[in-house]
């Protein structure tokens, strides 16, 4: 017979090893925030090295854990060998890879977008998401353990209705990012298929908007759009859906997109 757990006993995540790129704010931050909270120790990455310092500082102070900084652009391959072994060179292992990272070049609407831009914007967000998974994975085929959670959007799931951006500056979300973060949605299922039999599981998260001092116009119109009446609040609304899925609690958990929106997609 299998061994009997306690419940809150699986949501830790003691002696682990997590690994958040783009950590240094927002929900990347909150994310290593909960892992830390859960007993992992945390590798920090951002563009700006001060910036991953600040914020691995901050860690440090908030759980009582090892928290180092990383300097790493998603989009730079060489860069994420480098960064991925010097964090197990480190920590002696890597656990749990949350691929957060990514970036829009800039907010031309669909008509003036150049190529460019649609090329940027999947090597920071699609391609940046396979190198990182694929540089983590071998350490983690090696050892037959792991997870990935790859960080997607709803706007990878369905079109954006755009009237609520009306009489703001805020363009909204664009063609390129939905395309690039349904990739991350699709990438994540067939490479859990690919990595299960390794004992790795893969899984993504999709959230919908942030409340974030944004025009009180478009916060009206776009909170209506939610059963719940409301965007994500950080420092908690995305704390313990990463929890759960690179802790024991979903350990039968992979393939699988999480929906964090506030019920936006149910309607």
């Amino acid at each position: 017979m299998a061994e009997r757990r306690h419940v809150m006993d699986m949501y830790r995540l003691d002696g682990r090893v997590a690994l958040v790129t783009g950590g240094a704010r927002n929900l990347g931050f909150d994310m290593a925030e909960a892992l830390g909270e859960a007993g992992a120790s945390l590798a920090i990455t951002s563009r700006e090295l001060d910036k991953a310092q600040i914020a691995a500082e901050r860690l440090c102070k908030a759980t009582g854990l090892t928290a180092k900084a990383y300097a790493l652009d998603v989009t730079d391959e060489q860069g994420i060998v480098e960064v991925i072994a010097k964090v197990i060179r480190d920590f002696g292992t890597l656990d749990i890879l949350i691929n957060n990272a990514g970036n829009v070049q800039n907010s031309a609407p669909f008509e003036r977008r150049a190529l460019e831009d649609w090329n940027y914007t999947f090597a920071a967000n699609s391609t940046g998401t396979f190198l990182c998974a694929k540089e983590a994975a071998k350490h983690m085929m090696a050892r037959e353990t792991g997870t990935i959670i790859n960080i997607a959007s709803i706007s990878g799931m369905i079109g954006k209705e755009r009237s609520v951006y009306k009489g703001t500056d805020m363009v909204g979300v664009t063609i390129d990012y939905s395309a690039a973060k349904g990739a991350v949605i699709n990438m994540t299922r067939d490479m859990a298929c690919y990595l299960g039999p390794h004992g790795i599981r893969v899984n993504s998260i999709s959230t919908s908007g942030f409340e974030r001092g944004q025009p009180e116009s478009f916060l009206e119109r776009y909170k209506a759009q939610h059963p719940l009446g409301r965007l994500g609040e950080d420092g908690k609304d995305i704390k313990g859906a990463v929890v759960y899925l690179a802790s024991d609690a979903a350990a039968w958990v992979t393939g699988h997109n999480l929906v964090l929106d506030g019920g936006f997609s149910a309607w």
